[in-house]
């Protein structure tokens, strides 16, 4: 018996159906994304003036410029304020981008926010980004289904915190609620 346990395949072909998550060459242009892209569907954002964060893994070096979220089946509707941001494994907040007040948001269309300022980690491990809509019709999103966590130390894979939020993200991430449905972030 190996390391592997009784597999005798070559690991890197077993598991190859997860670098669906990456580019084909992922030393082109930087990213990290908190799920593969299969199996995605739409999922709703928070509600209006509710900001929704997702655990996102970056690593020690890494530095976050932007932070992109496509839209589902169903496209912003009267948007006054849209914001994303970065926050610490703490809920601290790290970088926020502009508000793009009423910019318009079509069904099934990606939409970066730049960061006022690129963040680089320190340290590596679980950070949140997080978005946030003031609208009559919140867009959903591109995304799937997560399980609460159950073990000690698990976080949140989405959850929601805040209310009457605009265009300034808060400066932490106070009492979080579990989420059950996960966005799909890309951070560049």
């Amino acid at each position: 018996m190996t390391v592997l346990g009784t597999f005798r395949g070559n690991v890197r072909d077993d598991l190859g159906w997860l670098n669906s998550a990456g580019r084909p060459d992922p030393s082109e242009v930087f990213h990290r994304a908190n799920l593969p892209r299969t199996g995605l569907d739409d999922v709703p954002a928070a509600a209006t003036g509710v900001m929704c964060s997702v655990a996102l893994f970056l690593h020690d070096g890494d530095t976050v410029s932007a932070l992109t979220f496509i839209s589902g089946g169903t496209a912003g509707a009267s948007l006054t304020n849209q914001i994303a941001a970065l926050y610490s494994t703490s809920g601290a907040l790290l970088a926020q981008s502009a508000d793009k007040t009423s910019e318009a948001w079509a069904a099934d269309s990606a939409k970066t926010f730049a960061l006022a300022a690129p963040y680089r980690v320190t340290k590596s491990g679980v950070y949140f980004a997080a978005l946030a809509f003031a609208a009559s019709t919140v867009p959903t999103l591109v995304g799937s289904i997560g399980a609460k966590p159950h073990l000690s130390g698990e976080a949140n894979l989405a959850q929601t915190s805040g209310s009457g939020i605009g265009a300034t993200a808060p400066a932490t991430i106070a009492s979080p609620a579990f989420k059950r449905h996960v966005p799909l972030v890309v951070a560049t």
